[in-house]
């Protein structure tokens, strides 16, 4: 069987392993986040935070429980690292240094796991598992309940409550991420995955010295590190270390995970609103980009240009044998059109268009299918933009599930597409002109600057993965991409809650014979494109710079 047989294989099996998740879980996050009942557990948390589960909040008061609820998640992550040399379970590593401290908790927190950091050789058990893991089961949480604020937004009418941030944050990680989690770890330590808690332990010499390997909770936060769309993982190799991912069928079930929760949000969407076909024109928009992307990244690595490739059959530098170019291709894409992050491969070391691919796959917004919760309200807001411009079109008044597109909610989703840019392209020039942030650049020329502008790109779009020739570990990488990383996850969050609550206030507009049908294939068909088009416009010269300079030259 040829390797591209068995890629091809291998995404028909995943396409399959999805749809017969779909129904039944979008359904089921349906009915968690409508559902008026606490499970006791739920209630032992409500009356330890004090918080009212029954009450309502408006979007300031909605916004305001997810911002105090982060920025006290980083303060604590940022003091668990920083005393980590007290700490048991620490394996004997020291505390860590401030500006590394800020930037993996600002991190974690946002849901991007950028790791400018060796985790076996930094990361004690305590602070991997009771506040690394711990963060990727929260921040996962928050973005959910912000997708569901702002699909209350649609759902509602004469009203700005959005719900209850704290019912939706306990009941996510309770009823939905917990569970699943539990019964993922158990696949991968099947699968090969290790779960303990050993210390550290002299496997034997390597070139020359003693090569030593830590044991942890690997299975349990991999699980989580996926499902979450967070992307941290316990070691360097992050899920190319066979600690992590072992084999081609834990590779799938990984991108499995990855996918899954974010598609199936699309269901859950549909439900709430009342309309199982908008949810579907999401879906396919989401799809379209998804299969569009991964095939257009296997038909680059899979190319032949020259002897070597030849031989290797493709491009298989920085790929793990044991992946291939398929199992390699498919990750890359899963995980940067999510807000994702973790690598089985390096993308470094991809072809100069499949470099582009993953770095455009992030500059979308992450939003096919996107991140969990996140790809959601991302793509509900490019949703609007698309209405928006149809009602230009056809000089209608543009109105989307029913609401009225004026002008306060288009300037909100203007606001809400400008942030991102503005902090991956701003930073980017920075860097550039500076002397000092040049000199992390392993390469010069187009692959160099393609280095500096994926990880903005990464930390802004909260993804988190990395060029891997970059050397972030500097006062200026780890606390620009901190600020990044912090202003491209909550800036946002502001945007889409104030929507939320301005469409939740208005009137229900009666359907009528020139309304636009957003559940129809055209409408899916203008939502890809306009997605497209923003992003081109938005990127494409630096695009042109780095990973299209480089292609177009190799």
């Amino acid at each position: 069987m040829s390797s591209q047989v068995a890629g091809l294989l291998q995404l028909i099996a995943l396409i399959a392993a999805l749809a017969l998740a779909y129904r039944p879980l979008g359904d089921y996050m349906a009915r968690v986040y409508s559902s008026e009942k606490n499970y006791r557990p739920e209630k032992w948390i409500y009356k330890a935070i004090g918080a009212n589960p029954a009450a309502e909040m408006r979007w300031p008061a909605y916004l305001r429980g997810v911002l105090a609820f982060s920025a006290v998640s980083v303060l604590f992550l940022y003091l668990m690292q920083r005393v980590q040399g007290s700490l048991p379970g620490s394996l004997g590593f020291s505390s860590i240094d401030p500006d590394q401290a800020f930037n993996t908790a600002a991190s974690f927190v946002a849901n991007t796991n950028w790791q400018s950091y060796y985790g076996e050789q930094a990361m004690g058990h305590v602070v991997q598992t009771g506040g690394l893991a711990v963060q990727n089961f929260l921040s996962a949480a928050v973005g959910m309940a912000v997708a569901v604020a702002l699909v209350r937004g649609f759902a509602r009418s004469r009203t700005g409550e959005l719900g209850n941030f704290w019912a939706d944050l306990v009941r996510g990680t309770v009823r939905i991420l917990i569970p699943i989690s539990v019964i993922g770890a158990i696949v991968l330590v099947a699968c090969g995955a290790i779960q303990n808690f050993s210390g550290i332990h002299q496997v034997g010499q390597f070139m020359g010295g003693t090569q030593e390997w830590n044991g942890g909770g690997v299975a349990s936060q991999e699980v989580i590190k996926e499902l979450g769309t967070n992307g941290g993982g316990y070691f360097n190799a992050n899920s190319a270390h066979p600690f992590e991912n072992p084999n081609p069928l834990s590779n799938l079930f990984e991108i499995f995970l990855i996918l899954l929760i974010p598609f199936a949000l699309t269901r859950t969407f549909g439900r709430m609103v009342g309309s199982l076909k908008q949810g579907y024109a999401i879906l396919g928009a989401m799809a379209v980009i998804w299969i569009g992307f991964t095939a257009l990244m296997m038909w680059t690595e899979f190319a032949h240009r020259g002897p070597a490739f030849e031989i290797a059959g493709g491009a298989m530098e920085g790929k793990e044998t044991r992946f291939g170019i398929a199992g390699s291709s498919i990750f890359a894409v899963a995980t940067t059109l999510t807000s994702t992050g973790a690598v089985n491969s390096f993308h470094s070391s991809y072809t100069g268009f499949g470099g582009g691919i993953t770095m455009l796959g992030m500059q979308l917004g992450e939003i096919a299918p996107g991140g969990v919760g996140s790809g959601l309200y991302g793509m509900l807001i490019m949703a609007i933009i698309a209405v928006f411009i149809a009602g230009l079109m056809v000089g209608r008044t543009p109105e989307y599930l029913g609401k009225k597109i004026g002008t306060r909610q288009i300037k909100l989703a203007a606001c809400y597409i400008l942030v991102t840019p503005a902090l991956v392209l701003g930073f980017t020039a920075v860097a550039m002109a500076l002397p000092t942030p040049a000199d992390s650049m392993t390469n010069s020329g187009a692959h160099g600057f393609s280095e500096i502008l994926y990880a903005y790109t990464s930390g802004a779009n909260n993804n988190g993965s990395a060029f891997a020739g970059l050397n972030a570990d500097t006062q200026w990488f780890n606390t620009t991409i901190g600020i990044a990383m912090l202003l491209g996850r909550f800036l946002p969050m502001v945007f889409v809650l104030a929507l939320a609550g301005s469409l939740a206030e208005q009137k229900p507009v009666p359907e009528t014979a020139g309304t636009l049908r957003t559940d129809k294939p055209l409408y899916a068909g203008l939502l890809v494109g306009t997605i497209l088009i923003i992003t081109g416009l938005t990127y494409f010269p630096a695009l042109a710079l780095g990973p299209l300079a480089e292609g177009l030259a190799s």
